[in-house]
């Protein structure tokens, strides 16, 4: 029988409520656990707010601490475990994007008497280097002109954008680009659907140079910049709400780095026809325009692309916590199974799939594949037994591979947890997903315990106000990093090591412990 003990206040030796036993033999084991994560848990910031946590033993199936475990909460992005976890299962590890350049006219000498079609089935990997290598591939066809049009065929998915329920503010920026079968990233984090917009300064007094990268006439830059004669650089890059200007204003001061901000387009296929026609011309391959269309069936193909497999393509979506990674995984899966390239679709393969992962779809709403969306409920016992339930899948390591590493530098390893929890014993021992929306923060994976079991966990806090509760989150996965089992004993308050400032010049940091990595690019 568990031994029962209470707990007393010593103010004249200033000893925390945790720390004396009143009656009783003081606790071991998940009762010591239990200990310190309700003192953890019992901070002022988390009064009136919900704070869901979840920790199990796979290997005993013991739940060693519960707390609103059923209750639902959004998960911000640990939605993304849910959609990473369906897509190895639907998808597999292999799966790969297709893009082809196809055509069924006739092709007299160097001129194609008809039209060419860039066909997509999502490929969120295309760079503007890619798109070159396609055109050189239709060079190499022999084709010099094309008397029709360049048409883009983004039919794979269907025709909506943004996921519901996402926050119309938020259009402008990277991390909520638009959805499409035909697009392009700027970069090898592969944030398709943006443009890099890089701001120089010139001369003091005059505005600053602003370019595109790569150049687009996909959106329209209105510069109102102004190069200054000293001080810190604060410039803003803002997208017109449904619109394709975008307004870069502020100041740079002269001979300072230039800056670097992302926008997204209105029109991902668009951006990418335009993209391709450059590259076209730049093989010495004339188009007479561009345009939508579906590819005729028996096209021939001229050129083609396979992007890099899933298991590769999971590290920066879940490393970096890539929104459009998810969402186009979604539709990807709806396309397979259902063959429906839609949220609808994808949402309904990925429900099934991770009932057979042991979820109960009824503990759950999702709306979206990224968790973007506001309206995603989950709960942390559910998020749990997805984790411990996906250690018996043959693409486990797969999957746990892409999880952000706790206090590992390297961007592609540690991702969102890397400047967070160094030094402690959660380093380069936690793998976990992290998740932040405005009064939400989500931690849910997995850690090694100090007598060598492995630890499944989820920390699901919303409706908080006031600073971010994260330190918390993070106290918790460094208690059970040091959890020993049945010989653990209370241990106090843990240390959480203050997040490390992203970016290199002190001028220009900001403490940045607050929001989760993926929200600032410096990190």
């Amino acid at each position: 029988m568990r031994r029962r003990w209470a707990f007393g206040l010593v103010l004249a030796l200033g000893m925390p409520l945790a720390s004396v036993a009143v009656s009783g033999a003081a606790p071991t084991g998940p009762d010591a656990l239990r200990v310190d994560l309700d003192d953890i848990l019992a901070d002022a910031r988390l009064k009136g707010a919900h704070a869901g946590v979840v920790v199990r033993d796979p290997a005993t199936d013991e739940v060693l601490y519960s707390r609103q475990a059923a209750d639902r909460a959004t998960p911000a992005s640990n939605a993304k475990l849910l959609t990473a976890a369906a897509a190895l299962e639907v998808l597999g590890p292999e799966y790969r994007f297709h893009t082809e350049v196809v055509t069924n006219a006739p092709q007299l000498g160097p001129v194609l008497l008809g039209d060419l079609y860039l066909r997509g089935t999502g490929d969120p990997t295309l760079l503007a280097t890619d798109y070159d290598r396609l055109a050189e591939q239709v060079a190499a066809a022999g084709i010099r002109e094309v008397r029709g049009r360049l048409r883009t065929d983004d039919t794979w998915f269907d025709d909506v954008p943004l996921g519901t329920g996402w926050v119309w503010d938020d259009e402008p920026y990277y991390y909520a680009a638009p959805v499409s079968a035909l697009t392009v990233a700027p970069n090898t984090d592969f944030d398709a659907g943006t443009v890099i917009v890089r701001v120089v300064p010139t001369v003091e007094g005059r505005p600053a140079q602003v370019s595109l990268d790569p150049p687009t006439r996909a959106v329209r830059i209105d510069n109102r910049t102004t190069t200054s004669a000293e001080g810190v650089a604060d410039v803003s890059v803002l997208r017109d709400h449904g619109g394709s200007r975008v307004v870069v204003s502020g100041t740079i001061p002269a001979g300072a780095q230039p800056v670097e901000d992302f926008t997204t387009v209105v029109d991902p296929s668009a951006y990418a026809a335009e993209v391709f026609a450059r590259a076209l011309a730049a093989h010495g391959v004339v188009v007479r325009g561009t345009g939508e269309g579906t590819a005729p069936g028996g096209a021939r193909v001229l050129a083609e692309r396979q992007s890099m497999p899933l298991r590769e393509l999971l590290v920066p979506f879940m490393k970096l916590s890539n929104n459009g990674h998810a969402e186009v995984l979604v539709k990807a899966m709806g396309r397979e199974v259902r063959g429906e390239g839609s949220w609808a679709a994808g949402l309904a393969v990925l429900t099934e799939q991770v009932r057979g992962l042991g979820v109960d779809p009824q503990a759950l709403r999702l709306v979206d594949g990224s968790g973007l969306s506001t309206m995603d409920s989950v709960t942390p016992e559910q998020l749990t037994v997805l984790l411990d339930n996906a250690r018996e899948r043959p693409w486990f390591p797969v999957f746990y591979d892409s999880l952000p590493v706790a206090g590992v530098a390297d961007r592609m390893v540690g991702g969102t947890l890397r400047n967070r929890m160094g030094g402690t014993a959660a380093a380069g021992n936690v793998h976990a997903k992290t998740g932040s929306l405005t009064g939400v923060i989500s931690l849910s994976g997995y850690v090694t315990a100090a007598d060598g079991r492995e630890l499944v966990f989820s920390v699901v806090f919303n409706d908080f106000l006031g600073s971010s509760p994260q330190d918390l989150q993070d106290a918790i996965a460094i208690r059970l990093a040091a959890y020993d089992g049945a010989a653990d004993q209370p241990r106090g308050r843990v240390r959480v090591p203050r997040a490390r400032v992203l970016q290199d010049d002190p001028a220009t940091s900001v403490d940045e412990s607050a929001l989760e990595c993926s929200w600032v690019k410096a990190c």
